[in-house]
Formats: structure tokens, C-alpha cells, sequence
């Protein structure tokens, strides 16, 4: 497990519950207290901006990693699966169903080969509550 970074902002899509459950999850139980957990759904402007660069919300989570360097390095940003699977890595989780993701999703060539079925159950779920998979 690599040490944590200064701050992680994980944005997902809220009207998603499976993304809005881990995501508070995450948050509450992770062991991360430099978590920020951002509903990418309501912010408009910063979903926008991800998607310009490339990281729609509707291809999954964008995890933004400050450095802990004073504000002069860069944020890194991942994307889907390598969102999921580095955030699962620094968790330190103390609810048992965090424990298991954790185990599950660590793996990024693990979270990448799930991460289809992941998408798909979103966008079923989605469809159900009425909503549109891009929030855009």
C-alpha cells in the first residue's frame, strides 16, 4: 500500500447509487481523511471541465490527486477503472463491505476486467430511476 497522498477528490455521478454508495462509503468508513467526495452530477462546471479533457462521468469516476507539496506540483487525474482501483488501494477501511471492494477492486488488471459489467449496471440503473447515463 503506497503512502497517502495530501488530498484525493473522487468525483462520481450521484444519480448513480451504486457510485453514490461507494462514494459515501468511501468517505465515511475509508480511513482517507483528506477524502473529498464530489458529486459530479450537481457540479456542472467541473463535470464539464473533466469531460473537456477527457474524463466524462459517463465512462465512470474521476479521481484528482493533489500532491502534498505546497500547491506547486501537478494533480494527477485518473479515469474509470484506475480511478477506482488506486482509490481502493489507499483505503483503509473499517466497515466490512469496504474491506471487500478493497480487495476486489485494488487490482487495477481486476477492476478493468469488472469494470464493464460496473458501467453496464449503471447505465440499467439509471434507465430504471429515469435519468440519462451522460449527465450532459
Amino acid at each position: 500500500m503506497s503512502p497517502p497522498p495530501a488530498r484525493l477528490r473522487l468525483v462520481f455521478d450521484g444519480g448513480c447509487p451504486f457510485c453514490h454508495g461507494f462514494a459515501e462509503l468511501s468517505e465515511l468508513k475509508g480511513g482517507l481523511p483528506r477524502l473529498e467526495i464530489i458529486d459530479g452530477r450537481v457540479n456542472g462546471p467541473l463535470r464539464k471541465e473533466l469531460k473537456e479533457q477527457g474524463y466524462p462521468l459517463s465512462a465512470g469516476a474521476v479521481l484528482m490527486v493533489d500532491p502534498d507539496d505546497g500547491g506547486t506540483g501537478k494533480t494527477q487525474v485518473f479515469h474509470g477503472p484506475a480511478a477506482v482501483a488506486l482509490l481502493c488501494d489507499q483505503l483503509r477501511p473499517s466497515a466490512g463491505l469496504l474491506r471487500l471492494l478493497k480487495a476486489v477492486f485494488a487490482s487495477q488488471k481486476r477492476t478493468e476486467s469488472l469494470y464493464p459489467l460496473l458501467l453496464w449496471a449503471r447505465r440499467l440503473v439509471l434507465g430504471w430511476r429515469g435519468l440519462p447515463v451522460d449527465p450532459d
